[in-house]
């Protein structure tokens, strides 16, 4: 098991863990304390469970090496669990909305303190989950982690959210102000707004991938700019780039003089692809094609 593996499966496993715990704490707690939004953000993190064992299982196949079948490698394994995760979340979006709409047709039962607390505890936890997982999701190009920390980035605005609404209940009955007792079915409307925002953000991103969208136009201009550091490459005519899960596919076509010899044109590809692959980490792959180029060609 290589390092990247390792961690991946570590995080996975962090998150499971914290997120049980999370789940019983929240789903008991806002239901014996009578917070929707509360209950919701459990309902959230009991699908965070759910997306955490899949990229466990999933980590494996997507770390394996190229084969015959597969001449790419498995990379984009990670970018199906991805967007399994985002259709996941978009089902438990539907579902707080509904239940949050449902109570306002229901006699309303004052929050407990309790069921606030749990809500900030929350919060601060996944604030650290968050940034644990992004920060390994970034040093290792790796997707599956990447959903698994914007899992806890959902978690961290709707955990507060659910206790500014537990809160504003409670002052609501305190006080005896009418509409403000709504405060805790409005917090859990807007935890399932949230999450509906990251759920989309990772459907588009996991559809982008599988339809091999080109990269980003600043990172593209960036291998430009590398390759015309050579002044054997006449012309780039073109260039193309497609994520693969954790890593990059480069496809590249050039024009170099037309009087060089195969073996010139063979070192000169390895050395771009050499430099490529040393500048970013996260290119697996550097295909090129070479063109003969005449001077009448300009």
């Amino acid at each position: 098991m290589d390092v990247r593996e390792a961690l991946a499966k570590k995080i996975a496993w962090i998150s499971v863990i914290s997120n049980i715990v999370l789940t019983f704490g929240k789903i008991i707690i806002g239901w014996l304390g009578h917070s929707d939004a509360v209950f919701a953000d459990g309902i959230h993190s009991a699908a965070d469970v759910f997306a955490s064992l899949i990229v466990l299982l999933v980590i494996k196949i997507a770390n394996k090496p190229a084969d015959k079948e597969h001449p790419y490698g498995h990379g984009k394994a990670e970018v199906i669990v991805s967007g399994i995760i985002g259709i996941l979340l978009f089902l438990v979006a539907i579902y707080v909305v509904y239940e949050g709409i449902s109570g306002f047709f229901h006699k309303i039962e004052a929050p407990s303190y309790l069921a606030m607390w749990v809500a900030v505890f929350s919060f601060f936890a996944k604030i650290f989950l968050y940034r644990s997982s992004l920060n390994v999701a970034e040093k290792h190009s790796s997707k599956a982690i990447e959903a698994i920390a914007y899992d806890h980035k959902a978690d961290i605005v709707a955990s507060i959210a659910a206790a500014i609404g537990v809160l504003i209940s409670i002052i609501g009955i305190k006080f005896n102000i009418h509409f403000l007792l709504f405060g805790d079915k409005v917090a859990s409307i807007f935890v399932a707004y949230l999450i509906f925002r990251i759920a989309k953000d990772m459907l588009t991103e996991a559809f982008d991938i599988l339809l091999e969208r080109n990269i980003d136009s600043v990172t593209l201009q960036e291998y430009i700019s590398i390759i015309s550091e050579f002044p054997e490459v006449r012309r780039i005519d073109r260039i193309r780039a497609r994520e693969h899960g954790h890593y990059i596919l480069v496809d590249l076509r050039i024009s170099i003089d037309h009087f060089k010899t195969i073996k010139e044109g063979h070192d000169l590809s390895h050395a771009i692809k050499q430099k490529l692959l040393d500048k970013f980490d996260n290119i697996k792959e550097v295909l090129i094609h070479l063109n003969p180029y005449f001077p009448k060609d300009r």
